[in-house]
């Protein structure tokens, strides 16, 4: 990429969200470029869902209390509605008729093996093993790789909109021929998810909540952002080892929490045990970890090995044996909230549209059904691609580089050393996990916003005078940090992720994107 670039459609990101986008604007005959800052399919975040991807299986009102209950009725009933009446045509058309994908069948029969997961009340998730996000993604991204009027181009970073008069017109993308202007007729962001702001994470390094701040520091409508969904099952990691998701669906299958004492406890906390709402499980084992030292995911009333091989291969590489219990921790798992977007993923700026991770639909509200997040990607994907390709064609070419001037990205000073960005991060994290975690008090939200305040402050100091990818992914954190922050104070009332501790004050603190 030289000088400069132009597309009719240009999407940031290569989870399923953008690549559905980048599939639908290229059926309608767009030509496509598709920019991400992974260099192998997983570094995206859709690589690694394990669960499924949950169906209406023709019964679209059942599937849409399930999520509205899970919501803490606070996901939105119009946005639900597109997502489960949608759903069963969205999988048929791109991952089984296009794609191919084999997912898991019955023994012995044609019919699909659907699995159950927490607050589902029927049997509705497409899965492939414990690797669905693999076998879903992998596919799609070899598609587009191989078809005309798409350009994927890998490790390239989207620094900062073009925008003119409310209008979005491209990005300025850093990739290793240079850092040029990437001029489109529509943009979308499918950047994924902010666990780089988080001690422990599920999402893969790299998000740092790119699509939310530039969309915000551009003037987008953000909202929701205190909903921070944490999966209550992620492998305890410890200093010098990598942590793994331990799906949802163990537990659907039977697995059972029981605390350092041996003891099952999930019963004590919700009648749906360990198939409650992620956030009321997410809670519980982090108050047993707290009282008794740790919490085992207890697998032994299942095949393990024979049912999810994927996960019982983690585990043997780290020397952990299943049948003596999986130790488990929560951690930052999903943003609810983000880019505030319309049923086509149109956000407030004229041709600019965002989808999955880094969109609010309206359809997780508070908190997120399991197994849909692959679902709404594929939704919104195929319906926000379909309305850029049409927006990119209504005026003619991408703009013109001499009409649209894209902003001055300065280089007047030396490069920072390699660690500055490493200790901004790690200090970010800290707080992060410290104070704006599974419960927030407002005392500790108030305490994090201020050192927030101060890292942004100096974060923007050097970009004012420096250019580079990990430099600018630490301002998308920083700025993604004080959205979270500042509309978890903006918010006294405990729903769904959002956990407020009793003493709670009402905050006087207003949501603010460049605070």
């Amino acid at each position: 990429m030289t000088g400069h670039e132009t597309a009719d459609v240009l999407v940031v990101g290569s989870g399923i969200a953008g690549l559905t986008a980048a599939l639908a604007a290229a059926r309608a005959g767009r030509e496509v470029v598709v920019a991400t800052k992974a260099t192998r399919p997983a570094d995206a975040a859709s690589w690694w869902a394990q669960g499924g991807i949950a169906v209406a299986r023709d019964r679209p009102e059942r599937f849409k209390r399930d999520v509205l209950a899970a919501s803490d009725g606070t996901a939105d009933p119009d946005a639900v509605d597109v997502l489960v009446e949608n759903a069963d045509d969205a999988v048929r058309d791109v991952l089984v008729d296009t794609l191919g994908v084999e997912f898991d069948r019955e023994a012995g029969a044609d019919a699909f093996d659907y699995g159950c997961e927490a607050a589902h009340s029927e049997d509705r998730i497409l899965h492939v093993g414990a690797a669905t996000g693999e076998h879903v993604h992998v596919p799609l991204l070899n598609h587009l790789d191989g078809r005309d009027g798409v350009e994927v181009v890998d490790d390239a970073a989207a620094l900062e909109l073009v925008t003119r008069e409310g209008r979005v017109h491209g990005a300025v993308v850093a990739s290793d021929d240079g850092r040029v202007p990437v001029y489109a007729g529509a943009t979308v962001l499918a950047t994924g998810g902010i666990g780089d702001l988080f001690p422990r994470s599920t999402n893969p390094r790299g998000a740092t909540g790119d699509g939310v701040a530039m969309a915000a520091l551009a003037g987008a409508d953000v909202t929701d952002m205190e909903f921070v969904q944490f999966h209550p099952t992620a492998y305890d990691a410890g200093p010098d080892e990598e942590g793994f998701l331990v799906s949802e669906a163990v537990r659907g299958e039977g697995g059972i929490l029981r605390n350092g004492d041996g003891e099952r406890f999930m019963p004590e906390y919700h009648d749906d045990a360990e198939l409650a709402p992620r956030d009321v499980v997410s809670r519980a084992v982090a108050a047993e970890r707290d009282a008794t030292g740790e919490v085992r995911l207890d697998v032994g009333a299942l095949d393990f090995s024979g049912a999810f091989p994927g996960l019982a291969e983690k585990c043997d590489d780290r020397g952990v044996d299943p049948t003596d219990g999986i130790p488990v921790a929560p951690a930052e798992h999903f943003l609810c909230g983000g880019v505030a977007v319309d049923d086509r993923g149109r956000t407030s700026l004229d041709r600019l549209y965002a989808v999955g991770e880094c969109a609010r639909t309206g359809v997780h509200g508070a908190n997120r059904l399991a197994s849909t997040s692959l679902l709404e990607g594929l939704v919104w994907g195929l319906r926000a691609g379909a309305d850029a390709a049409e927006a990119a064609g209504s005026d003619g070419t991408p703009a013109e580089p001499g009409r649209v001037a894209p902003p001055d990205l300065l280089d007047r000073d030396p490069d920072l050393p390699s660690a500055f960005a490493r200790e901004k991060f790690r200090r970010l994290r800290r707080v992060m996990g410290a104070h704006v975690g599974i419960e927030r008090d407002p005392a500790d939200l108030r305490r994090a916003l201020g050192v927030l305040r101060r890292l942004k402050g100096e974060v923007d100091s050097y970009v004012r005078t420096r250019t580079s990818r990990s430099l600018y992914e630490l301002r998308n954190a920083t700025v993604t940090a004080l959205l979270v922050t500042r509309q978890a104070l903006a918010n006294d009332e405990s729903v769904g992720t959002h956990y407020v501790a009793d003493d709670a004050e009402p905050a006087e603190h207003g949501p603010a994107a460049d605070d």
